[in-house]
């Protein structure tokens, strides 16, 4: 069963056939909202938004422990995030779609491991391919198959939040190697992991990085949400493909 994380500007599935609305309970507290059951073109998905059906919680207190373990209890062993980002090569342009490959993570106390030696023992798992390659390839050949530009491969940069970033901090994260900013890719990526969970992500382009393109003044989020509301119609339009490319039944 496939499970789907929405993010900024997707805090519900327009598509998605609702069936029943779960509460879960998790050793790690709650999850950000009830996990919503339905049906995207006959193939059954759950569905979560990261920051609450209100977009209320901020990026540095989303639980993510519970999020994922919530996911993981109901069945779904495939994952795709959602997650909205800012561009930082200059080969990107608000309303691309990428499809990263790597991760940087500059976020802090976070609790980003199930294997803390309280819950579960100590383990330290393989991380140097963040992303299921299996997942990658099938958004690919959706969004070909949909008609939908996808940007392949990228280096995620995760930051604190909820405040945006400095230029500065974006020329650090350029020369690091990152080509897109974030908040929430992990630990959300590796407790999927950590778990046996396949997990890509789809990354939204909502506006030019600090100092970049058109935002070398400011970033106004009023300002970007019409072309991110759009793009999201297109994300929504890829997820659709992938379900009815692939059987996402649970395993």
């Amino acid at each position: 069963m496939l499970g789907i994380i929405g993010g900024t500007g997707l805090t519900e599935l327009t598509n998605l056939n609702i069936s029943k609305r779960l509460i879960v309970r998790t050793p790690y507290g709650k999850p950000s909202q009830p996990l919503v059951f339905g049906e995207i073109n006959g193939k059954e998905v759950v569905f979560l938004a990261r920051h609450g059906g209100g977009h209320t919680i901020p990026p540095h207190a989303v639980n993510y422990r519970a999020n994922i373990w919530a996911l993981h209890s109901v069945g779904v062993r495939d994952l795709l995030a959602v997650a909205t980002v800012g561009g930082i090569s200059q080969h990107l342009i608000p309303g691309d779609i990428v499809l990263p490959n790597q991760i940087l993570d500059y976020t802090y106390g976070r609790d980003n491991t199930y294997h803390d030696g309280v819950e579960l023992p100590v383990r330290h798992i393989d991380f140097t391919q963040p992303y299921s390659q299996a997942m990658r390839e099938r958004c690919q050949k959706a969004a070909l198959d949909a008609g939908c530009g996808l940007v392949e491969g990228g280096v995620y940069a995760c930051v604190q939040g909820p405040r945006l970033e400095t230029a500065a901090e974006i020329n650090r994260y350029e020369r690091d190697g990152a080509t897109v900013v974030g908040m929430t890719g992990m630990p959300e990526a590796v407790l999927a992991r950590e778990l046996g969970v396949s997990y890509a992500a789809l990354c939204p382009v909502a506006n030019f990085a600090a100092g970049r393109g058109d935002s070398a003044q400011a970033i106004h989020f009023e300002q970007v949400m019409p072309l991110l509301q759009q793009t999201m119609e297109k994300v929504k339009c890829v997820i659709a493909q992938y379900l009815s490319d692939h059987n996402c039944a649970t395993v």
